[in-house]
């Protein structure tokens, strides 16, 4: 025999926090900064909790609590860490590399979402930072976010030039 669920109390309650649901996903959905919608995956996961433990299910709010929230946030900030980064090799002569052509190209990619890194394999790179401020990438469609983004032009202004692995002559 079930007994039916009864919310009289806990109505005006549940209410508030469910209506926090649809707001928390369509927030997450719209977002552009990756680290954003890692904050806001975290909170629509409390939220799922509460609303679970408010209905009398405190084994799938814990549940939530551990595997949808937890886990999943944890995983989801370690794959961004390690992929939100331009991958890039530095074939600038080595004696005096300029400061300023690295800070500039940091600001251009953080606008981006991204971290610039210089790597030392060129399996793992996404292209590489030649002498006079070029850069070469291997994907057109690199390229293309690169060009779209708004520090594109202060590199160009800058005397700096973008191109793709193909155009480049060895």
């Amino acid at each position: 025999m079930t007994s039916s669920l009864v919310l009289d109390g806990e109505l005006d309650l549940l209410l508030p926090i469910t209506a926090l649901f649809p707001l928390t996903a369509i927030l997450l959905v719209t977002q552009s900064n990756p680290y954003q919608t890692l904050v806001l995956r975290g909170i629509l996961g409390s939220v799922a909790t509460l609303v679970y433990a408010l209905l009398g299910a405190p084994d799938v709010a814990l549940t939530e609590a551990m595997v949808g929230t937890l886990l999943s946030t944890t995983l989801y900030a370690v794959a961004l860490r390690s992929s939100m980064a331009l991958r890039l090799v530095d074939r600038r002569p080595s004696p005096d590399p300029e400061p300023t052509v690295d800070r500039q190209l940091s600001d251009w990619v953080a606008g981006m979402h991204l971290r610039l890194r210089f790597v030392s394999s060129e399996a793992a790179a996404h292209g590489w930072l030649e002498a006079e401020r070029r850069l070469v990438v291997r994907r057109s469609v690199l390229l293309e976010r690169l060009q779209a983004s708004p520090g594109y032009q202060h590199w160009r202004e800058a005397g700096g030039e973008l191109v793709m692995a193909e155009e480049v002559q060895p």
